[in-house]
């Protein structure tokens, strides 16, 4: 869980470009993060990158970085038995994630992370659902 959280955690709040070879530290400076840059409208940003590389890469890489925690949060917490409970815990952390990310001005709260990093834990949800299904048919 903590791998999958460090992860997390390096990608939401850490640029994936390199400068110099070296990831580049969060900054706080409260004259550009207020007002706080948020998008509430669905997909609207997808729609704006430069390219359809950079658009693919934000979609498969906010999906994908989430679908670990789908297939972990119930093998770690017996409580969370259930696909709504998994869902409803990885959408609360994808919040919780895109909220920390308000004061830093190089960063940006998005409606698509939250989306994206949802439909994230719901696949990896699914997969720990076949593979416990698959597990309990073969006794």
């Amino acid at each position: 869980m903590y791998l999958n959280l460090a992860v997390i955690i390096r990608f939401s709040f850490f640029p994936r470009d390199l400068v110099n070879g070296h990831i580049q530290p969060l900054v706080f400076d409260a004259k550009a993060a207020f007002p706080f840059r948020i998008n509430f409208i669905p997909f609207a940003n997808l729609l704006q990158y430069d390219s359809a590389r950079d658009m693919i890469w934000n979609i498969v890489g906010n999906t994908a970085m989430f679908i670990p925690t789908g297939i972990i949060l119930p093998i770690v917490y017996k409580r969370l038995d259930h696909f709504g409970k998994v869902i409803a815990a990885g959408a609360f952390l994808s919040l919780c994630i895109e909220l920390v990310q308000l004061p830093f001005a190089d960063r940006v709260s998005d409606i698509d992370d939250l989306i994206l990093n949802t439909l994230g834990v719901a696949i990896g949800y699914g997969i720990y659902s076949l593979v416990k299904r698959i597990k309990t048919s073969r006794r």
